[in-house]
């Protein structure tokens, strides 16, 4: 792992892009070579109600009373979590923020600690193929080991390589018709992010169609630019 938590200061990253792009694969990777941290809103949450902080039980009220969680909220559950000392050496932001205005909201909680958003990578795809690469999608009910109709296929059809089991599962909005909607969702939804990180000068492009290593290897090379600025 290369070690950036003797630069002057945490390296923020937003990763950007639609279901199946890959965003949780390649954080994972990320958080192994660079020691960065992923930082879901979902898992945000989750931990701060179990640990029962102030934001946590502000966050657990609003939840058991069916209301949607405030901005206000999530941002003071991150710098909760932002307080900790595993995060030392920076984050990857995942699902939020998700609006211009939450992006802007982020900039200055961030920057009353000093740092900012580093980098705000978007993971670009094909529509056409990434309809094609989720809808495929099926997975082995046993061990969860995933397959695919037209890439992955098990070597005995029907029977999981790794397990033996025969109980295949697909998820019921794996399909051509829901993807689509999704993925016209996420574009509509993310645009004006977009641009608000392209006009800060921090957006980045990376194709995320290729092999999983070479997307792989783009990011390194942005992070590694950034841990020697």
């Amino acid at each position: 792992m290369t070690d950036i938590s003797t630069t002057t200061r945490p390296v923020n990253l937003i990763l950007l892009g639609p279901p199946g792009a890959g965003k949780g694969t390649q954080a994972r990777m990320l958080q192994d070579r660079f020691g960065l941290v992923q930082l879901s809103t979902g898992d945000l949450l989750r931990g701060a109600v179990a640990a029962g902080t102030e934001a946590g039980l502000a966050a657990k009220a609003v939840m058991a009373a069916g209301g949607l969680v405030s901005d206000a909220i999530v941002l003071a559950i991150l710098e909760e979590r932002l307080d900790q000392p595993d995060v030392v050496a920076g984050t990857i932001l995942d699902g939020f923020p998700r609006t211009a205005v939450q992006a802007q909201a982020l900039d200055d909680l961030l920057g009353e600690r000093g740092q900012r958003i580093d980098a705000a990578i978007s993971l670009a795809v094909d529509d056409a193929a990434m309809v094609a690469r989720v809808s495929g999608r099926y997975t082995c009910g046993g061990c969860g080991e995933g397959y695919h109709d037209l890439f992955k296929q098990p070597k005995t059809a029907g029977q999981c390589d790794k397990c033996g089991s025969t109980n295949m599962t697909r998820r019921a909005d794996d399909n051509a018709e829901t993807v689509g909607a999704r993925l016209a969702a996420y574009h509509a939804q993310t645009a004006p992010l977009i641009d608000y990180y392209r006009a800060r000068d921090v957006l980045t492009e990376v194709p995320a169609m290729g092999e999983i290593g070479e997307i792989a290897g783009a990011l390194d090379a942005i992070v590694s630019a950034l841990t020697t600025q």
